[in-house]
């Protein structure tokens, strides 16, 4: 079996997709790219506000997101929150041979990480709303969900093992 290239790491916000992200493209040779890079002015402003983004704000930029997999041809890693069924559909029309690596972890741990991100758009009163809205990897798609109780290391070689 060969290993898969186009990879969506998914999450809400503070479940390490960036991290995560970085260190599996470097261990795999393939480009990543923070989805929230993506997002539009508009969008940043609205969460930074802690004003929780509609469907109508996310499909533009899961267009770009999916665009920026089918892109990229010889694979790439993309961090995305692709909260519901109807975001990783989208993206998975645009580049059809993604997975979904969906690293996730309790309550807790999500806020304590996102207090301690100095600088980052997205506050943590956003953090329920983003539970709320999480739809978990149905047992059709292609994706996994990897505990972020373990340290980035040890989560990277778990999904590099799964990938092969």
């Amino acid at each position: 079996m060969t290993m898969r290239r186009h990879i969506v790491v998914m999450g809400v916000s503070g479940s390490g997709k960036t991290t995560v992200g970085e260190l599996l493209g470097a261990r795999l040779g393939l480009p990543y790219r923070d989805g929230d890079d993506l997002h539009p002015q508009a969008n940043i402003d609205k969460m930074a506000a802690g004003v929780p983004l509609t469907d109508e704000d996310r499909w533009p930029w899961l267009e770009l997101v999916g665009q920026w997999l089918d892109d990229h041809p010889d694979g790439g890693i993309i961090g995305c929150s692709a909260l519901k069924r109807s975001y990783r559909d989208l993206i998975r029309r645009m580049a059809p041979q993604v997975v979904f690596v969906h690293v996730h972890g309790t309550r807790d741990v999500l806020d304590k990480r996102m207090s301690r991100r100095p600088g980052h758009f997205m506050p943590t009163s956003l953090l329920d709303s983003q539970l709320a809205t999480l739809e978990p990897l149905a047992d059709d798609e292609d994706g996994h969900v990897f505990n972020i109780a373990y340290s980035p290391g040890e989560l990277v070689d778990q999904v590099a093992d799964w990938l092969e």
